[in-house]
């Protein structure tokens, strides 16, 4: 049998609800055949939620049974959307992931090979550099979050506004192999206190908070991610001040 819905949804001149696409996809990727009615003013949305008693749209009905907007859809056909305040590993696994990748490639143009002994500290300055950007995209939402748990940041505020520098710039830094003197001893610096000041929260307070690692928005739980962040840090310093 052919399933059916229809869908109700805003397509303005001057906007096109994200959402209604989105629920227009869903629909078609899971076989069904879409009535797709466009609200094309603010009068037809108006009397749609009035004739409806709803509050936004795009609205789905299957089987003449109104399902709601997007995450009620989604729910129905068993695809939850995840909470907006649920922890999730995504955003450091991605960083992680393309900072290898560009280790590689770094590689792959100076060695003509996919992998030598380098690659393992570019891929560390690497991310470093990617973290160190999340955190720059808002540095006051960042140093806020930090306060949460930097014992540094506790006693000096302004610090929270330093580190997503000292980061990035120690990245860039040692990813070039460029004023070693300067970027190793920062990263050990920042990195040893951060290491001790997640240690702390996580293993002698037993404190469930979120990680400022991936800027100010971030969802990743503060715990062994972030301890592993810190520790890549200092053994990336360590190892480039025994090379000087």
């Amino acid at each position: 049998m052919t399933k059916t819905a229809t869908l109700y949804r805003m397509v303005m001149t001057d906007h096109m609800c994200p959402y209604g696409l989105k629920a227009k996809d869903l629909l078609e990727r899971n076989g069904y055949t879409v009535d797709d009615q466009h609200l094309t003013s603010r009068e037809a949305v108006d009397a749609f939620k009035a004739e409806h008693s709803v509050k936004t749209t795009p609205q789905i009905f299957i089987d003449d049974e109104r399902i709601g907007g997007f995450d009620d859809l989604s729910a129905h056909l068993g695809k939850p959307v995840a909470e907006k305040d649920a922890v999730t590993y995504r955003p450091v696994i991605a960083i992680f992931a393309v900072a290898f990748a560009l280790a590689v490639m770094i590689t792959w143009l100076l060695h003509g090979t996919f992998f030598v002994g380098q690659t393992i500290a570019w891929f560390i300055s690497v991310s470093m550099v990617l973290l160190g950007l999340q955190k720059l995209q808002d540095v006051e939402k960042f140093a806020t979050m930090f306060l949460n748990y930097d014992l540094l940041a506790q006693r000096w505020i302004r610090y929270g506004y330093v580190y997503p520098f000292v980061e990035t710039g120690a990245g860039l830094l040692m990813t070039a192999g460029l004023l070693t003197w300067l970027s190793a001893p920062a990263a050990l610096v920042v990195a040893s206190i951060g290491a001790v000041s997640v240690f702390k929260a996580v293993y002698i307070d037993k404190r469930e908070i979120k990680c400022a690692c991936v800027g100010g928005d971030s969802r990743v739980p503060l715990g062994f991610v972030s301890l592993t962040e810190n520790l890549m840090m200092i053994g990336m310093a360590v190892y480039m001040l025994t090379m000087v």
